[in-house]
């Protein structure tokens, strides 16, 4: 890495194969991995811990200050994983004390000009559309997809294998395997064409399909049909995952085809 035209500063740990393309700026106790390029006019501030064999497009702005009036100048960080990719204009806000950082997992897709907010935690290969906007405190489960323009409420969760449709506003959590869509969000389905893309078998998407069945299509309230899941179901990572889920939401899960909450 050798760029006149960049400004890196001196303290910046950036491993010797890095890319920097010319008006780039990287701030003090930023590291950035092995095989990295990051494009022009990107700014890298401090707390940024970038992995290897990531890309960074022009006009991205990571680890910059949270937009949080709690926020008191804290020392923290934004850790962005292996092959990630950033696409132009993208902002990632570092994180606050609450949790100390801002996470994004290894080969995550993040399209250009999506918002990051303090304290979220990105799994791993998710995509994350254009102009998708992350409250503060959000989790996105692997895999997971946000379509474009989604804005998601802070403190919200969505699991694993979830797919939201585009344009769409997330107030409420959204259990693993799902699609999401319409106004207000609700169950649309389960994700059978990604899942079938990564590999699940059809035994496997028809015990998933037939889990949902009891919670959003029959008459049960959340808490009958997790004990009806638990009592007829047999036990499987993927419903342990699924009861889990529902029993840990704090804003409750999105509603199913017959409106219960």
């Amino acid at each position: 890495m050798n760029q006149p035209l960049a400004y890196v500063h001196p303290e910046a740990k950036i491993a010797r194969n890095v890319v920097i393309e010319p008006f780039t700026t990287v701030h003090k106790n930023v590291i950035i991995g092995s095989g990295t390029w990051i494009g022009s006019n990107v700014t890298i501030m401090e707390g940024a811990r970038i992995g290897d064999n990531c890309r960074i497009f022009p006009g991205a702005v990571i680890s910059a200050i949270p937009q949080d009036l709690k926020f008191e100048g804290e020392d923290s960080l934004t850790v962005i994983g292996n092959n990630t990719t950033i696409r132009e204009c993208v902002t990632i806000n570092r994180g606050t004390k609450a949790s100390g950082k801002t996470q994004i997992g290894d080969n995550c897709l993040i399209m250009a000009t999506a918002h990051i907010a303090h304290d979220c935690v990105v799994g791993n290969n998710a995509i994350i559309v254009n102009g998708v906007l992350l409250g503060g405190h959000v989790t996105i489960g692997d895999y997971a997809v946000l379509g474009g323009l989604s804005a998601i409420h802070q403190f919200i969760n969505i699991g694993a294998h979830a797919m939201i449709s585009g344009g769409s506003l997330v107030r409420k959590d959204v259990p693993p395997y799902t699609k999401a869509a319409k106004e207000p969000l609700s169950y649309v389905g389960i994700n059978s064409i990604g899942l079938r893309r990564r590999g699940f078998v059809s035994e496997k998407i028809n015990e998933i399909q037939d889990i949902y069945r009891i919670l959003y299509q029959k008459t049960f309230n959340n808490t009958q049909a997790v004990e009806k899941i638990e009592a007829e179901m047999k036990a499987t990572p993927e419903r342990d995952e699924i009861i889990t889920f529902i029993r840990n939401s704090k804003r409750g899960i999105m509603k199913g085809y017959s409106g219960n909450q």
